[in-house]
């Protein structure tokens, strides 16, 4: 089986320097490849063609055959790495708590070990008729999201 260690050292050598990042590096045990990257702005094809000619030209077919596949992580996709958050710090993102709720909200103040996560809700406050939009910043640590998108909202 391929190792998945020696692509990841491949992409880094390959990416060092320059705005991309890798978001995930896969082997499956029919040796297809996965190399998933992002980058501050956008991925483009182009880049993706080029990233995977370079990693067949370090791999040997004749010792073990692959398939492999580069492209860019999904708009939708869940964040994997630390980077991704980074990037959309300030977006508004789903999240959903490992056993909890869905929230959707605004994503601040990242980092190693947490987020912040704005959200607004409507709360009806005692002797008022209607209910007013109220704002609060929650924290959460990583191993307590599930998962945490970016959010696509048509308005």
């Amino acid at each position: 089986m391929i190792d998945q260690t020696k692509i990841r050292e491949i992409v880094e050598a390959y990416i060092q320097d320059s705005p991309y990042f890798i978001v995930d590096v896969s082997v499956d045990k029919n040796n297809s490849i996965l190399v998933e990257i992002d980058a501050d702005e956008s991925v483009p094809l182009d880049y993706c063609v080029e990233l995977s000619r370079h990693i067949e030209s370090k791999m040997n077919r004749d010792e073990e055959d692959f398939d492999l596949e580069v492209g860019s992580a999904g708009l939708t996709s869940p964040f994997k790495v630390l980077r991704q958050y980074q990037k959309y710090e300030g977006s508004e993102v789903e999240v959903q708590v490992k056993n909890g709720p869905k929230y959707v909200g605004v994503l601040m103040n990242v980092t190693e070990d947490s987020f912040g996560l704005e959200i607004t809700k409507m709360v009806k406050k005692e002797g008022e008729k209607k209910k007013v939009a109220v704002t609060e910043t929650l924290t959460f640590p990583y191993e307590q999201i599930k998962y945490t998108k970016y959010s696509i909202t048509f308005k």
